[in-house]
């Protein structure tokens, strides 16, 4: 089976930070100035939209200027399985002789491969905090906690997903 590597798009990581950075400035806007404003909106709701903007944004800038200093190459399929490293609830290394099977799924315009596993528990205990939290919250949604997308890496969906399929195929001929 020959090696693919997939790096990570740093253009897409610089947008994904600029556009974190907007929204930690309209959440600081909406805590400090609207909230004091008259608005239609209760102040309250103001403030609480302004401190969400604030910590999910944040979240977002941290992971992106991570990404952009990290060296490690964003996807690697290879003998061993796919080594995952594109997203914040990555868990590295998915080997083929877990797989049992894969689905796509779309969210608004964001399309993602579904991976089931024979153990997904065993995934979930390599991680905790946040990460497990995104990985449960999958897990609950889909019957999984792993998921890939293209979203971050120099390659596009269709490509990814037809790659995954077809060494899928072969390791479990």
């Amino acid at each position: 089976m020959q090696k693919i590597e997939i790096p990570l798009k740093k253009t897409k990581i610089l947008l994904m930070l600029g556009g974190s950075i907007l929204f930690i400035v309209v959440g600081v806007y909406f805590l400090t100035t609207l909230s004091n404003q008259q608005t239609r909106f209760s102040p309250i709701l103001v403030k609480g939209a302004g401190i969400a903007c604030i910590v999910f944004f944040s979240a977002a800038a941290v992971f992106s200027i991570k990404k952009m200093f990290d060296k490690t190459i964003g996807l690697i399929i290879d003998e061993n399985g796919i080594f995952d490293n594109t997203h914040a609830a990555s868990v590295g290394l998915i080997k083929w002789a877990d797989i049992t099977g894969i689905r796509t799924e779309q969210i608004a315009s964001t399309k993602f491969i579904l991976i089931y596993t024979t153990n997904p528990e065993f995934y979930l205990n390599k991680t905790s905090g946040f990460k497990r939290k995104l990985m449960e919250a999958n897990n609950n949604m889909y019957g999984t906690p792993l998921s890939l997308t293209s979203t971050l890496l120099n390659c596009n969906f269709d490509d990814l997903e037809q790659m995954i399929i077809n060494n899928l195929a072969a390791k479990h001929k």
